[in-house]
């Protein structure tokens, strides 16, 4: 199977001495907060953390998942999964996002309170734990696009040693190939709340409804994509390397029927691919208008 890095055109350089340097400072850090929670998605930023973690404070870290309806369940496995491969505690924690009315509008700040909930989560199980750092996957990539989240991240005082440690995605990639984790290719992961355009509300059957839309695409053999919601229409992203195969007539054909049994009236396929956040390209526009 094709792998993230062996499909671009120009692998990223990396100097070997300047990654080991980070990555010291990243474990020199994690030792110094003595007992972490790390909020634990399962991507390969925060599995990278949650594995960096145990390195450095064994069993004095604990990776700790959101228990959501938007937290797909192929997500849960995957985190289970690496959990054990690698031997590191990890529990589940219930959040309530869809019981806030501010989250369910669905504005531009969704992910500032799903986010505020999870750190009150996980700030009460420190609290009847003992003393602990909560920390998150947030790496420097991240910085510089609309991420509401940090706010509630700054707020809740969670630390984030990816960034601080001045990784970039690319940068946790490769090491975690270099350490054998098998996260290090994992496509990009987010919340299926995220396939929802800003100002409609998402519910719980809607994104049971996406979530489904996207176990059938995977069961056709496509690794990187997303469902993207619009009402009577759906939208489906697939990375520009897996385009061709979705272009042909007989994924055509599946594509529509699992929709279509679904409940959509109208299936498209979107010709520029998956992109991370494309949806936040609306804010960009109506900023502009």
């Amino acid at each position: 199977m094709a792998t993230l890095f062996a499909l671009q055109a120009t692998p990223p350089p990396f100097n070997a001495a300047e990654l080991s340097a980070k990555q010291e400072a990243l474990f020199a850090n994690l030792r110094t907060l003595r007992r972490v929670i790390v909020a634990y998605s399962g991507g390969t930023d925060s599995a990278y953390l949650a594995w960096a973690a145990h390195q450095a404070l064994g069993n004095d870290a604990i990776a700790i998942t959101a228990d959501s309806a938007s937290i797909p369940a192929s997500h849960k496995r995957d985190a289970e999964a690496f959990a054990r491969e690698c031997g590191f505690r990890h529990e589940y924690i219930e959040t309530h996002e869809f019981e806030n009315p501010d989250y369910v509008k669905n504005d531009k700040d969704r992910c500032f309170y799903c986010k505020d909930e999870l750190f009150l989560r996980l700030e009460k199980y420190a609290s009847e734990h003992g003393d602990a750092h909560v920390i998150y996957g947030v790496n420097t990539d991240d910085l510089s696009d609309y991420r509401p989240g940090q706010r509630a991240a700054k707020i809740h005082q969670v630390s984030a040693p990816l960034a601080e440690a001045g990784l970039a995605k690319a940068e946790i990639r490769e090491l975690s190939r270099r350490a054998g984790l098998s996260i290090w290719d994992r496509p990009a992961a987010a919340c299926l709340s995220s396939r929802v355009p800003y100002g409609t509300p998402v519910t719980v059957d809607t994104i049971k409804t996406i979530e489904e839309g996207e176990e059938a695409i995977r069961a056709l053999g496509f690794r990187q994509f997303r469902v993207r919601f619009h009402g009577e229409l759906v939208r489906v992203e697939i990375a520009k390397d897996e385009l061709e195969k979705a272009l042909m007539i007989e994924s055509a054909h599946a594509l529509t029927n699992i929709f279509k049994q679904l409940g959509f009236l109208y299936v498209t396929l979107d010709l520029e691919g998956y992109r991370q956040g494309s949806l936040n390209a609306a804010l960009g526009r109506a900023s502009r208008e």
